[in-house]
């Protein structure tokens, strides 16, 4: 009887937390949905008549398809080299420390509490003279130093996971690092690797200080195009929410395709 109470005890709170986070989406896509005087009533309201005038308005102000594609190169882009950068790194950290290896790691952790507006002068000023400012690439490249660290470590871990001494027979056998990587680490913390990849696609997609303040037209994802949508006169929620909706909804689609993947490449090794 107290496992049945238990189970039910944690159904409830499951599903209230879920409802919880999900309340805020929900509120969000309902206000697109309805005219500016509806959206600031000072009484909510549930049922209404649902107008598409918002999303008419935005789509015709702006061309949603560059902000999303700039966002797809800046997210694939970026993780893509993270992947680059950070496999070699934690393969070199988990199978040939040295003394001074966990301090790295706890600095490399230490750079995420750093305020980005602490280095936002010299960032900028670094872009303007190597002529990253509004580009693709200064957006990747940002992007990659931001989640490097949190790669780094999650893939460091998973390969903490997996005996050396598979690794010390495949150098008998004559293999290089590079086959140690590719045929050996890879494929036994594969899910792993692609549970880091998605998480970093995520972050990338989301992240919105560097790309208000690094671009401005050419190379803005959808952080930028959500932003454009507030004005000097004021917030226009309904139109605001309509430009929201349609920013997260790619990444809201791709993270429920992926849950999975997410979800047990974490529970592999990463979250302990």
């Amino acid at each position: 009887m107290r496992s049945l109470q238990q189970k039910i005890l944690l159904s409830v709170v499951g599903w209230s937390s879920a409802l919880l986070i999900f309340f805020p989406i929900f509120w969000m896509v309902l206000t697109s949905f309805k005219t500016e005087l509806e959206a600031i009533a000072s009484t909510p309201s549930l049922f209404f008549t649902p107008t598409l005038e918002n999303y008419e308005e935005i789509l015709d102000r702006a061309n949603y398809l560059q902000f999303a594609w700039n966002s797809v190169v800046v997210a694939f882009g970026s993780t893509f080299v993270a992947l680059l950068l950070g496999i070699p790194a934690a393969y070199k950290m988990a199978f040939f420390p040295t003394e001074r290896t966990h301090s790295v790691l706890l600095w490399m952790l230490s750079t995420k509490m750093l305020p980005a507006v602490g280095v936002l002068v010299p960032m900028y000023l670094m872009f303007r003279d190597f002529q990253l400012l509004d580009t693709l690439t200064g957006l990747v490249i940002v992007n990659t130093l931001i989640n490097l660290p949190i790669v780094v470590w999650i893939i460091y871990t998973f390969f903490k996971d997996i005996p050396e001494e598979i690794l010390k027979a495949a150098r008998i056998d004559g293999a290089h690092v590079g086959q140690e990587i590719l045929y050996i680490l890879l494929p036994m913390s594969f899910p792993g690797v692609v549970s880091t990849a998605l998480l970093a696609i995520i972050l990338s997609w989301n992240e919105a200080f560097w790309s208000l303040n690094l671009t401005t037209s050419a190379a803005a994802p959808l952080t930028t195009f959500i932003a454009s949508f507030s004005s000097p006169e004021g917030l226009f929620w309904a139109k605001l929410s309509a430009a929201s909706s349609m920013a997260v909804a790619p990444i809201i689609i791709f993270g429920w395709m992926s849950q999975r993947q997410l979800v047990s490449g974490l529970t592999f090794g990463a979250v302990k």
